[in-house]
């Protein structure tokens, strides 16, 4: 059984957060509250960690993972985004939605698909933005839940399910269980890969 922590999903407290950045730190793995699913994570420079992933949820290595960015102001360092894309990640930013762009050389190779895109989420959620703020750089986002299976919308489930392969779980109440809309966006042109919540704004 892993360890959990109740954080407040409104106002997290800073030293709250301090402690689950310190186990981020030692190249640990994490589950924490999104505006959409639970995720788990961990630092996006820890490959031990993003191994640990892998192996937890029985994903192919072939089905990348996202990762989470607090803002906009330093994509540029993980992605190739043109105008509209930008303009339209202005527009929507944070919220449900996952951006598949070109990648540049910064993330992981682990994180880039074939045709080297990473995906990229900025939730409208004050637990992830918090952590990659104090982390100073992105974490790791995948759906909490085995590789296909349903998504784990409670920090009990996710204790019960994939507690033995998480370092902590951050409880931060029940979330909808409803997937983020996947955008991908290139050359500026958008297309739609996953509709999920939020899709009605960019339809």
């Amino acid at each position: 059984m892993s360890r959990t922590l109740a954080i407040n999903p409104i106002t997290p407290p800073e030293r709250l957060l301090r402690q689950v950045v310190a186990v981020l730190e030692r190249d640990g793995v994490i589950a924490y509250p999104t505006d959409t699913t639970y995720g788990i994570g961990c630092d996006i420079l820890s490959t031990r960690a993003i191994e640990r992933i892998y192996r937890l949820k029985g994903k192919s290595r072939k089905d990348t993972l996202s990762f989470v960015c607090a803002d906009l102001s330093h994509l540029a360092d993980y992605a190739v985004v043109g105008r509209t894309g930008f303009r339209l990640m202005k527009q929507l930013l944070p919220g449900p939605y996952t951006f598949v762009l070109k990648s540049t050389k910064l993330p992981p190779r682990v994180l880039q698909t074939g045709q080297k895109t990473v995906g990229i989420r900025v939730p409208d959620h004050p637990i992830p933005l918090g952590l990659v703020r104090m982390l100073g750089r992105p974490i790791v986002n995948t759906t909490a839940n085995r590789s296909g299976g349903p998504p784990l919308t409670d920090a009990k489930e996710i204790d019960e399910v994939l507690g033995h392969g998480i370092d902590l779980i951050i409880d931060g109440g029940p979330v909808s269980g409803e997937l983020s809309t996947v955008l991908s966006v290139e050359d500026d042109q958008v297309v739609i890969l996953r509709e999920g919540k939020g899709v009605e704004a960019v339809l």
